[in-house]
């Protein structure tokens, strides 16, 4: 009896990702202890991304970088922001240095990918990602961003965020949904499992993080 004991009690200390702690493995959801997580942050820098959009997609980012620094022990955050190239960065170029220029979504999808398979093996690491963008893309760069999500992130990703920002005053509720959104949309619908909301004002920005990010969480546990 003592032996089971000592066995229950070392069980309840191997730390758990809580409360999105899901697999994703060609889409069929798998539950898996976790000794390790990393988190992805991958933001839109381009020229069509105005100071108003930044600075949504920002504030999104620091909300997630204080909950899981607040929330997690054992988990490291990689900053990529991109126009029509990629780049990984630390911190302070993430949230405060200037960018401008074209726009490929593929690049960060990409560099993921590359950081992925050189430092984060998905054996050994659960992986989540967070994206913001304006939503517009290359059309020419569709088909690799929809490639790379379906065979090579989704695949290995826990979770995946699109949030996508606008500005306030030019938003409508019959605007049509930028190339971005009717991607992952498509890429939805299809089965894919990513989450996706749209915000235009600051006062969004808390809601929709709950949302994502705890809400999804007390779900996804109640769900067998």
């Amino acid at each position: 009896m003592a032996q089971i004991a000592a066995l229950k009690a070392k069980a309840k200390r191997i730390p758990f990702i809580d409360p999105i702690d899901i697999r994703y493995r060609r889409f069929e959801t798998v539950p898996k202890p976790v000794a390790q997580a990393v988190m992805f942050c991958l933001m839109d820098v381009s020229g069509s991304m105005s100071e108003h959009m930044k600075d949504l997609a920002k504030r999104f980012y620091m909300l997630l970088y204080v909950f899981l620094k607040r929330r997690y022990r054992h988990v490291e955050i990689v900053f990529i922001r991109h126009t029509d190239r990629a780049e990984e960065v630390d911190e302070d170029t993430f949230f405060h240095g200037p960018a401008s220029g074209g726009t490929l979504v593929s690049s960060a999808l990409q560099a993921m990918h590359d950081i992925v398979r050189t430092r984060f093996r998905p054996a050994e690491w659960n992986i989540y990602a967070a994206q913001a963008s304006d939503g517009d893309n290359m059309t020419s760069d569709s088909l690799l961003t929809g490639r790379l999500l379906t065979e090579h992130i989704l695949p290995v990703t826990q979770f995946f965020a699109y949030l996508e920002v606008g500005e306030a005053a030019n938003y409508t509720f019959d605007m049509p949904d930028s190339s971005l959104w009717t991607l992952y949309e498509r890429l939805r619908n299809e089965g894919a499992p990513l989450a996706m909301r749209k915000v235009s004002e600051r006062s969004e920005i808390f809601p929709v993080f709950q949302d994502l990010f705890k809400r999804r969480g007390k779900q996804e546990k109640a769900t067998p």
